[in-house]
């Protein structure tokens, strides 16, 4: 009787397909909302009302999708992935000059996304670096801590830096090394908030200020956050 043939076996590298995959998902160019287009989302709580956010910039995945971006909890988060039935559900975008909702990002902005990815095209390297930074024109508000225990410091974002990795890092700012003013990305007390801090959440202007103004109900909310946080 014969030996049976056996078919050579597939070997399928799966941490590499999944590097690549997760490669295809990062972030490669950023554009900002200069026009007053809103994110709207539900919450659970109040299934028929809609809220609105402003949307601080879009973004192009290197797969080629194109997303909206808002600060959202503790990093700046695709508006497509919010889908928390307490904290905000998306439905779509909006244009409140018109009232008219849309899915997906307008196309005009797609496509500077994706001219600016074509003229910046960076080669690929081991090393991570600083691809891109844009200005926070919205006052997004970062409350920050530097260690467990320490007081929790409540500063403005100036603006965004995007890294070859697809990671985004808000840009903060270091009062003892203020020279000049106003204050521009470049200067040298700017620096990266996840460098330095090891806890951050990521407010809007008008919600930063009811916190400085000790608001109770606000200052409430955001100790059931923080406690309610991994």
């Amino acid at each position: 009787m014969g030996t049976p043939l056996r078919q050579p076996a597939n070997v399928i590298d799966f941490v590499s397909r999944r590097n690549h995959f997760r490669a295809k998902q990062r972030v490669i160019r950023l554009a900002p909302e200069l026009d007053g287009l809103e994110m709207i989302y539900r919450l659970a709580s109040d299934d028929e009302a809609l809220y609105g956010m402003p949307v601080l910039a879009w973004a192009l995945k290197e797969n080629g999708e194109p997303m909206g971006m808002v600060p959202w909890m503790d990093k700046l988060t695709p508006c497509q992935q919010l889908d928390d039935p307490e904290y905000g559900s998306f439905v779509g975008y909006r244009d409140p000059e018109t009232n008219e909702l849309f899915d997906t990002p307008p196309d005009y902005k797609i496509q500077e996304l994706q001219q600016a990815s074509l003229y910046y095209d960076y080669e690929a390297c081991d090393e991570v670096t600083q691809i891109q930074q844009i200005p926070d024109s919205q006052g997004t508000h970062a409350l920050c801590m530097d260690e467990e225990g320490a007081p929790w410091l409540l500063k403005q974002v100036h603006g965004w830096r995007l890294f070859s990795d697809g990671s985004i890092d808000a840009l903060l700012v270091d009062e003892d090394l203020v020279e000049d003013t106003p204050i521009l990305l470049n200067d040298n007390c700017i620096y990266s908030a996840n460098a330095r801090h090891g806890a951050l959440y990521y407010f809007q202007r008008n919600i930063a200020n009811r916190i400085k103004q000790q608001d109770a109900e606000t200052l409430e909310a955001l100790a059931m956050m923080v406690n309610d946080a991994p």
